[in-house]
């Protein structure tokens, strides 16, 4: 104990430092994994990317950086001979495919194109590419700006939608360029997030299978994505393989007799909706659902290299695990039970998977195909996390709304010492429905809270994925009422279970709906806490369902537009409780945020400045829902904690 307390406590600014380990690429042959590493350069205030490798068969073997480049390298891609890797660069002035043989040598450049290439595939046999680009209208000439639409979804996350990210096939050497999903009206893959995770080549290598939502008038209230099916020569129009299916179809992933697994949604416009797993059969194209009772939603879907086992990722009691799923009935087998399977990629006999947890950034891990403790194979921020004392945690559960058990995590402070009462600060998720869980988070970071001597605690309330479906779906049409039950009982049971947390100096933040939240406890709670922190939340759901981009998602949640349901929209509008504000808040929010536009931290700061709360208006004008650049999180971080500080620390 005594060593611990003479570590540093971790920062702000170290959140911002460390590297961090993305996108495992395990070689065919099972010997290397491939990976990203991205580190911070605080000067230019942005973080660059490199490639490194490692040695999977010679035990103890040091990381082998392949890359060093004043630009951008990442998305290691193997070719089926483990030979070489093609991957991404800006080593060009743009993002193009680049080849590095494993013989040696230096990287050489195979595509040159006019637009940035943002996601690519090679094929079975090495002889052709998919790859993904922006499409788009061309440059306006002259001075006028102006902007035209003819339908909604104007924009989306933090950018105007003028464009398509298109599918195209070219030759291994980037020739013959053929865009296959031109018929489309759509983009593949999807937007904002969407990757080479949503399309893939049929074994024999003749045909692409990819994702696709066609936009039409519907594309800002429809999440009816279907697979399509196109020869790589272009021939003929895509085929719609899941028409029938008027929900979320996509990750296409074949088996080597040429079926078809996929994740499928079953309820059309609910994009909180389980993904469970179909199997297509090749040779007749009948589907049937593989994880049909399985009460978990999986996020990413995989395959064992000899095709015999799948692999599926998905929240889990407050975890992000990992699963093996026999495509021959569905039967799940848990490999990795605890922490946060960010990213995995399988070789013949195990799962290279970057693994975190509420102590740690991810690093790799080498997990067998059994359930057992997985093998570290890198440590990328030993220097920086060996000279800082991390704080411990625990899981707790309670007794919530209706009587159900709910779970919650609880971290001790820097400096914890028994018999002292520290400062809590209740941190809220947003989504709703996601989750709060043992995961390494570069946002809203509870080590960063605990280094700066506050209590950690924050709940999966109602609505929060991993303990089944119908926990998932009861947040729908009650934002308000359940999973603020969930919070006032989560946070009496952590004062009760844990005596060192001082329930008079207790501070509430959250983002996004943990946004919306603060807002609401500022109206429905306003005796409990000594401060608020509201960043990119919701104040006038109004006036947020007309200017939101995403408009199934309050669709589904309140029951429909605005127009037609007013009801629930007013039923839970924090700005009907305006006249009960009286918590001093923190208002946060970015210009670039399209999902919860700014007027909604503008009218929040607005309302309390008018009723002559103390509060403190933050606007970052080149951030969207995220804080993502370097300085700019620091300064998010002494804003949050500088805010806490007043009013849980005051001297």
């Amino acid at each position: 104990m005594l060593a611990a307390l003479a570590l540093a406590a971790f920062t702000p600014d170290d959140l911002v430092r460390l590297k961090r380990l993305t996108d495992p690429q395990t070689s065919p042959d099972s010997r290397y994994v491939a990976y990203v590493l991205s580190e911070t350069d605080m000067a230019e205030n942005k973080r660059r990317t490199d490639l490194w490798l490692l040695d999977l068969q010679s035990q103890g073997a040091p990381p082998k950086r392949l890359t060093q480049n004043p630009a951008n390298d990442s998305s290691p891609r193997w070719s089926p001979d483990s030979n070489a890797i093609y991957f991404l660069s800006t080593r060009s002035g743009s993002s193009q495919i680049w080849r590095l043989s494993m013989a040696g040598g230096e990287p050489t450049q195979v595509t040159s194109y006019p637009q940035d290439v943002s996601s690519f595939r090679v094929s079975p046999k090495g002889d052709r590419l998919a790859l993904s680009m922006e499409v788009g209208p061309g440059k306006k000439s002259g001075k006028r700006s102006g902007k035209t639409f003819d339908r909604t979804f104007i924009r989306h996350w933090d950018t105007w939608t003028e464009g398509r990210s298109h599918l195209f096939v070219a030759n291994a050497d980037g020739s013959g360029l053929i865009d296959v999903s031109q018929p489309l009206d759509a983009d593949v893959p999807s937007k904002p997030f969407g990757a080479d995770e949503e399309y893939a080549f049929s074994p024999d290598g003749a045909r692409v299978v990819f994702a696709a939502r066609v936009a039409g008038k519907t594309e800002a209230w429809s999440t009816n994505f279907d697979l399509y099916e196109v020869p790589v020569d272009g021939a003929g129009d895509p085929k719609n393989l899941t028409a029938a299916n008027q929900a979320w179809d996509t990750q296409p992933v074949f088996l080597p007799n040429g079926d078809l697994a996929y994740l499928a949604m079953e309820r059309p416009t609910f994009e909180a909706d389980r993904f469970h797993i179909v199997l297509r059969e090749g040779s007749n194209g009948a589907t049937r659902p593989l994880t049909k009772s399985w009460d978990r939603s999986v996020d990413r879907l995989g395959i064992t290299p000899d095709g015999r086992t799948l692999l599926a990722s998905t929240d889990d009691l407050g975890q992000h695990a990992l699963y093996a799923v026999d495509p021959r009935n569905g039967t799940p087998r848990r490999l990795v039970a605890t922490g946060q399977v960010a990213e995995y990629s399988p070789t013949k006999s195990s799962v290279v998977v970057a693994l975190a947890s509420l102590a740690a950034p991810a690093d790799l891990f080498r997990a067998s195909m059994r359930e057992s403790a997985p093998q570290r194979l890198t440590s990328v921020n030993q220097e920086l996390l060996g000279a800082r004392a991390l704080s411990e945690f625990e899981q707790f559960t309670f007794t919530g709304w209706n009587n159900e058990t709910v779970y919650g995590y609880v971290m001790k402070p820097h400096g914890f010492t028994d018999g002292t009462k520290f400062p809590l600060a209740y941190v809220i998720h947003g989504g709703p429905q996601v989750s709060f869980q043992n995961q390494w988070s570069y946002r809203w970071n509870a080590q960063a809270f605990a280094g700066r001597g506050y209590g950690v605690v924050f709940i999966d309330y109602h609505g929060s994925p991993g303990y089944g479906q119908a926990f998932t779906d009861s947040i729908s049409k009650d934002w308000g009422d359940k999973p603020l039950e969930d919070l006032r009982k989560g946070l009496a049971a952590a004062l009760e279970k844990y005596p060192w947390l001082d329930g008079q100096k207790v501070c509430a933040a959250g983002a996004s709906y943990g946004g919306f939240m603060t807002n609401w406890i500022a109206g429905k709670w306003p005796e409990r806490f000594k401060c608020l922190v509201t960043h990119d939340g919701i104040f006038d759901q109004r006036s947020m369902y007309y200017s939101t981009e995403e408009l199934w998602f309050p669709e589904w949640d309140f029951g429909g537009p605005y127009f037609d349901a007013p009801q629930l929209y007013e039923k839970f509008n924090p700005a009907n409780f305006v006249k009960q504000w009286r918590t001093p808040m923190l208002v946060i929010h970015g210009e670039l945020d399209y999902r919860v536009p700014d007027t909604q931290g503008i009218a929040t700061f607005t309302a309390l400045q008018r009723r002559g709360i103390e509060s403190r208006l933050v606007i970052f004008p080149d951030e969207n829902h995220w804080v993502l650049k370097p300085d700019n999180s620091v300064q998010w971080h002494e804003e949050v904690l500088g805010w806490l500080d007043r009013y849980l620390k005051p001297k």
